[in-house]
């Protein structure tokens, strides 16, 4: 990664025609700048861009995962009842359909690690309400750190 590759996910970030941040996020090809990307998108901006990124066959799992503790799937975890009724139905079809991926392992490279920022407390109630959730949303991911530029 240098730094015009960053430059341009900058450009890419603050980029104002939808059609080309779309064109652009479907054919970034190295995990590593799609994890940089994810990792400063704004949210506010609505759930498309984060669907392409999560559909792009480079999403490494640590970008899925970061992806959804940043668009609060800790809420799903712990009830997916509340989740399933919520009327912010983007929001509920693009959480529901990133768990189901990473809990299918459909996110083959693993080259980046994301640790979930639970404590033990949060873990343990998680727990003891579903015991069923996948160890993949509670542990660290496999992978080596990434510093994440703010852009």
């Amino acid at each position: 990664m240098n730094n015009k590759d960053l430059e341009k996910l900058k450009e890419l970030l603050y980029c104002e025609d939808s059609e080309e941040i779309k064109k652009e996020v479907k054919h970034i090809n190295n995990s590593i700048l799609l994890h940089i990307f994810a990792a400063n998108y704004n949210w506010d901006n609505g759930f498309e861009i984060p669907n392409i990124i999560i559909n792009n066959e480079h999403c490494d799992l640590g970008t899925a995962l970061m992806m959804f503790y940043s668009a609060d799937g800790y809420r799903l975890l712990e009830n997916q009842i509340d989740v399933f009724s919520s009327q912010l139905t983007d929001w509920k079809e693009f959480i529901s359909d990133l768990y189901h991926k990473i809990k299918n392992n459909e996110f083959k490279k693993q080259e980046i690690s994301f640790t979930p920022q639970l404590s033990k407390v949060q873990i343990y109630k998680l727990k003891k309400n579903n015991p069923n959730i996948p160890d993949v949303f509670l542990n660290k991911s496999p992978g080596k750190e990434i510093e994440i530029p703010i852009l």
